[in-house]
């Protein structure tokens, strides 16, 4: 059987590719889906905090929400007393954007999920949560020691 780090970058490209034909259909680039979908969640957000919840650094972060803007999916605003912030939400045109990816999403999702049972698919979720906190930790913990 093939290492475990070659089947999980398999299955990310697999749904990568998916996901970002659908988004291509829409006229969306890398990064915009995830941060459509985050917004639309929470309504809005300051850019370090998309940065985190999308796993992505706060530079890369600012050039995809600054083609967003330009776009017209997302406005950037300051809140009274915060000067340091610029607070982002989507607009309508962002919205509509926002619910056509949740369909791909979640076209993406059950196509991967009629693979398996239910039960395997709870089995599968609850494996990747483990498998990402315990890397995700190691990788933190390196970090911390530099």
């Amino acid at each position: 059987m093939e290492p475990l780090h070659h089947l999980l970058m398999k299955a990310n490209s697999a749904f990568s590719r998916n996901i970002m034909w659908g988004a291509g259909q829409m006229g969306l680039t890398s990064g915009q889906p995830k941060i459509l979908e985050f917004l639309l969640e929470t309504e809005e957000a300051d850019q370090k905090t998309i940065a985190e919840h999308c796993e992505i650094e706060q530079a890369t972060a600012g050039s995809i929400l600054l083609r967003m803007e330009s776009a017209g999916l997302i406005i950037r605003k300051q809140h009274a007393g915060n000067r340091r912030s610029l607070y982002v939400s989507l607009t309508e045109k962002g919205k509509e954007a926002a619910s056509g990816m949740e369909a791909v999403f979640q076209e993406t999702d059950d196509l991967a999920a009629s693979a398996l049972t239910a039960e395997e698919l709870d089995q599968l979720k609850r494996s990747l949560k483990k498998i990402s906190k315990a890397v995700s930790d190691k990788h933190h913990e390196r970090k911390n020691l530099k």
